[in-house]
């Protein structure tokens, strides 16, 4: 009885094992620059806002790979917000990666450095993080059963402002996504006069597809989301935006009864449309 018992429990935990994708180090020889000493301020924001399902603390950054049963060969790198302070890893996380999943996308979690906030530039680390995990899929592109010319980027909150700086004023330049997905990003704007963007941030002629998803009612961030569709359109790029009445901040896939969290579904279609569903 004792024996069958250690053969189911390893069995389980061998199953549980196989279902949790492996994390894979961004930087094995370790990541560039040197990580800030959170002051009290951060701290106070991670011991007030951070939860059983955030994570930080992060200076050995990884993804990992969410692999759908029948791969179309579109590519999702997904960014979970948290202020540069923490990750969410669930409801912007692995929630999302099985969103995307279910559309036949591959998923990549990334995990990326935090906290940063007390930095001058707090995207900074978590931009480069961003554009090495984008190198990554497309060198393993074979492998994961992935178009390299089709990995886009999808961000929440600071995640956004992370995917915001990666393809518009792009200190990474390295590595860029052939689509991004911003849900609730922000911080881009002046913040002695919000109708404008910050010295040294602006949209390139040649920026990549965007999807834009925010609540009217999430301060500034809707603003911003207008104003990064603007400089699209006058450009003529690709462009979609979604402005809903209610919704908050940090909604991520979270079901809620308003039409803001069918945000999923008008993505799923914008990404139909754009062609990146078709094998």
């Amino acid at each position: 009885m004792i024996t069958r018992l250690l053969f189911l429990c390893l069995l389980a935990t061998a199953y549980l094992s196989a279902a949790e994708p492996a994390e894979i180090p961004l930087w094995p020889e370790g990541a560039p620059g040197q990580m800030t000493p959170p002051s009290a301020a951060t701290a106070e924001f991670l011991r007030t806002k951070g939860g059983k399902s955030t994570i930080s603390n992060i200076h050995a950054p990884t993804i990992s790979v969410h692999r759908p049963e029948k791969p179309n060969g579109t590519c999702v790198i997904v960014a979970p917000g948290g202020g540069y302070v923490f990750l969410s890893t669930v409801h912007e996380g692995t929630q999302v990666c099985d969103w995307l999943n279910g559309l036949g996308v591959t998923a990549v979690l990334l995990k990326y450095r935090t906290p940063t906030r007390d930095d001058a530039k707090p995207y900074e680390k978590p931009v480069q993080d961003a554009a090495r995990a984008i190198q990554i899929v497309r060198e393993k592109a074979a492998e994961w059963q992935v178009n390299p010319q089709r990995v886009g980027l999808l961000g929440f909150s600071a995640g956004g402002n992370l995917l915001g700086h990666l393809a518009c004023d792009r200190p990474a330049a390295a590595a860029l996504p052939d689509f991004g997905i911003m849900i609730y990003g922000g911080g881009f704007l002046d913040s002695k006069e919000p109708t404008r963007f910050k010295d040294g941030f602006t949209v390139p002629a040649d920026a990549p597809p965007m999807f834009l998803a925010c609540a009217h009612e999430d301060g500034q961030n809707s603003t911003a989301s207008a104003m990064l569709y603007l400089e699209y359109k006058k450009h003529g790029l690709p462009a979609e935006l979604h402005l809903y009445a209610k919704g908050g901040h940090g909604f991520g896939m979270r079901a809620g009864g308003l039409p803001v969290n069918a945000w999923p579904q008008r993505c799923g279609k914008w990404l139909g449309v754009m062609g990146w569903l078709q094998p």
